[in-house]
């Protein structure tokens, strides 16, 4: 009698199991830079082992992450474009931004600099100076966050680059891995994040031509998805996520992550402002 009850309980437990470790684990949408860099390698078995959780990683562009977003395709998103965040959030798709980390970017080059602009620390100039030498330009084209502050900057330098853009500007609607790629293949100027950079192996002749212009600032931020849009959203799973990478643990996880004794990202959840 006892082996029967301990045969069903196995067979309870053998059906019950799989629903279980499927409810403990989320979908977050996030970027490729977050990817890319190795970031998400780094703290999310950490993250596994305080809470159990799994985290699955859908990574594009910050524009096409935030319509996974809106479609309920994901619990939380994790992206770098704060006014495409804030509306995501007034629009009623994101229930709060959080702050959690920043890095910068940097315009990367050829060894050779055809637009003679390595060493700058004036972006708009440097931009400017590319277009007027029609050096090769990869631009990501994808709606990211870079892409879309690759946008900004060349409105910034007085550049219409919808109008202005030639045979020069190449727009690939691709990753950073491949814009970096495309660009190392074909000795081009590129805008990309520096922990991406930082982790990619394949430079060949490029090397960072524009950096320190505060213009270039890149600040991440990370909503759970509305449930009263999506009552599919693992709401509870998904805040432990958000709750964790703002936390001193978190936080301390995010700044331990290092390529060669390079940081690659910077906590600074407990500002607010950012």
């Amino acid at each position: 009698m006892l082996t029967r009850r301990v045969l069903i309980a196995a067979a309870v437990l053998a059906f019950v199991s799989p629903a279980v470790a499927q409810d403990k684990s989320i979908v977050v949408a996030s970027t490729t830079s977050t990817q890319d860099s190795g970031l998400f390698g780094h703290i999310l078995p950490m993250f596994k082992a305080k809470t159990g959780i799994d985290v699955k990683v859908v990574a594009q562009g910050t524009g096409q992450a935030l319509d996974t977003g809106r479609r309920g395709d994901a619990d939380v998103v994790f992206v770098h474009a704060k006014p495409a965040e804030e509306k995501f959030v007034s629009e009623g798709f994101g229930v709060k931004r959080y702050p959690v980390m920043y890095n910068d970017f940097i315009l990367i080059g050829p060894k050779s600099d055809p637009a003679g602009i390595k060493g700058s620390k004036d972006i708009v100039a440097a931009l400017s100076a590319i277009k007027a030498k029609g050096s090769d330009f990869i631009s990501r084209g994808d709606k990211s966050g870079t892409h879309q502050a690759e946008l900004n900057l060349w409105k910034v330098a007085g550049v219409d680059i919808a109008k202005d853009k030639g045979p020069w500007y190449k727009e690939i609607g691709q990753g950073m891995g491949a814009a970096l790629n495309t660009a190392s293949a074909s000795n081009a100027y590129v805008l990309a994040d520096r922990g991406t950079w930082l982790s990619f192996k394949n430079r060949g002749d490029l090397v960072i031509a524009v950096e320190g212009d505060k213009r270039l600032f890149n600040q991440y931020g990370v909503m759970l998805v509305s449930p009263e849009k999506h009552p599919s959203v693992k709401k509870d799973l998904g805040q432990q996520l958000i709750d964790w990478l703002v936390s001193s643990e978190g936080q301390k996880a995010i700044a331990d992550y290092k390529i060669n004794g390079e940081q690659l990202f910077y906590p600074n959840a407990s500002d607010s402002g950012a």
